[in-house]
């Protein structure tokens, strides 16, 4: 089975969260089961490849081959996606069609045809458009099928309505039933409608966005797909994630050894500036700052949050989140640690050292760091949303998390209150932490569930 991934981050080359995660965890577990996998990604700021082949370069990365579709004007930017203004890019529909375009075109050039395309969100959706538009009628194409997954449905790649000619495909398709989106072109839109398959993270976020809540405007498209519409549940990479081998923490710690962690929580503390406190409950985010992540409830909690527990958020995103979040660390610093910033091993420090991790988010397509929390001896606190619903059940019914239904800041301190409780009670305690580490979310389970999707597809 041979497969053409398409994501516009892949980590370690690129990475503004989880979509660089799992673009460089499922095909690397794609291949270990036995798929012939090759990822495309744009030539960004900073990659290398090991080798350059004209209008795109190429990595050995394992046992996976990456390959970066070059253009400087496009892709050489000190950011993926936005400008320095904080918004997207104005030429997004044109950077991302040349990619897609390009990506087939290095599947022609390299020989390498493809029973599946898998492409990943609104920015390479484009190439299964252009693989049943653009080379409909192209025999080396005349077998090779198309899935899209969907990591977050709220970023949908706009832009104005007469960018579409641009596209280079019959102006038919820009119509309520394919790109029109309120006057503008919707990219995602489009890829879902020319998919053969969409995915989604988790199977209830695969159910929630059929419906208006969550749908942000697309639930009437998706509930068309029916039966091609599907969650699978992503995984972390315990190769990255597992503090008996991580190198950035203060301490290394395995199941068998879970009083080490004492050793990370205070050395945390220190790099901190937070008080040496033993007894107060440890919580932590590692987060993009925005509404969609909680931020908005979470702000409003926090001066009894950091009056009564110790808190680090680690993250950027809007603004006025930056102003809000400034203050409070200003005022409660015994208690309150902002880094505006995203630093890997700090956020590895950080599912070591605390004890709570927050995730209030008010929708979450699958999350990861719940899943990363538990191999951490750490405990998540969500709302119960999306993925969180699929990995997450509270402590009160024999789970490893606590957990929020109604999304206010009233509800968010209520489970806090009963994480604190919790925390108290050292030997039960112990006990639940020895509990979720034993928890297995690899990509080993989720890639078998997407080569079954492919076979079906196939056949």
């Amino acid at each position: 089975m041979k497969i053409a991934f398409c994501s516009s981050e892949v980590f370690p080359f690129a990475k503004t969260g989880g979509l660089g995660d799992v673009s460089a965890a499922l095909p690397d577990s794609l291949a270990k089961a036995g798929v012939e996998v090759k990822v495309f990604m744009p030539l960004l700021k900073g990659i290398k490849p090991q080798e350059m082949h004209g209008d795109f370069g190429v990595t050995k990365q394992g046992s996976v081959e990456v390959f970066f579709i070059k253009n400087d004007d496009y892709f050489l930017r000190d950011s993926i996606y936005v400008g320095e203004d904080g918004r997207d890019y104005p030429d997004s529909l044109e950077r991302f069609s040349f990619y897609s375009k390009g990506v087939l075109k290095a599947l022609k050039k390299i020989n390498f045809c493809p029973d599946i395309i898998h492409s990943n969100d609104w920015q390479t959706s484009l190439v299964n458009v252009y693989l049943k538009t653009l080379y409909k009628e192209d025999v080396f194409f005349k077998n090779t099928k198309c899935i899209l997954t969907i990591h977050n449905l709220a970023y949908q790649g706009l832009s104005d309505g007469e960018k579409f000619s641009l596209l280079g495909i019959p102006d038919k398709f820009f119509d309520k039933e394919y790109f029109e989106f309120y006057g503008k072109v919707n990219l995602l839109k489009g890829g879902i409608v020319f998919s053969d398959v969409v995915t989604t993270v988790s199977p209830t976020y695969a159910k929630q966005i059929q419906f208006s809540e969550f749908g942000c405007g697309l639930e009437g498209i998706l509930r068309k797909k029916g039966k091609d519409l599907i969650g699978i549940l992503n995984a972390i990479d315990y190769d990255i994630w597992d503090p008996a081998k991580d190198n950035f923490i203060y301490k290394k710690y395995s199941p068998n050894n879970l009083g080490d962690k004492t050793i990370n929580r205070i050395n945390l503390q220190k790099e901190l500036g937070l008080a040496e406190d033993e007894d107060a409950l440890f919580m932590g985010m590692v987060s993009r700052l925005a509404e969609q992540k909680g931020i908005d409830i979470l702000s409003k909690a926090i001066d009894e949050i950091a009056s009564n527990c110790q808190l680090v958020i680690l993250g950027v995103g809007e603004p006025r989140y930056h102003e809000i979040l400034r203050e409070k660390a200003d005022k409660f610093k015994d208690s309150f640690s902002l880094v505006l910033d995203f630093d890997e091993a700090l956020a590895h420090k950080i599912y070591a050292g605390i004890d709570v991790f927050l995730l209030p988010s008010r929708f979450e397509p699958c999350g990861l760091s719940q899943m990363i929390s538990y191999k951490y001896a750490t405990l998540p606190l969500v709302n119960h949303t999306g993925g969180l619903v699929d990995t997450v059940k509270d402590v009160s019914d024999g789970g490893g998390g606590f957990i929020f239904n109604n999304y206010d800041s009233l509800n968010l301190l209520t489970a806090i209150d009963e994480a604190k409780e919790a925390f108290k009670d050292k030997g039960k305690w112990q006990t639940i932490l020895e509990k979720v580490t034993k928890f297995n979310f690899s990509w080993e389970v989720a890639a078998n569930e997407y080569i079954e999707t492919y076979k079906r597809l196939i056949n």
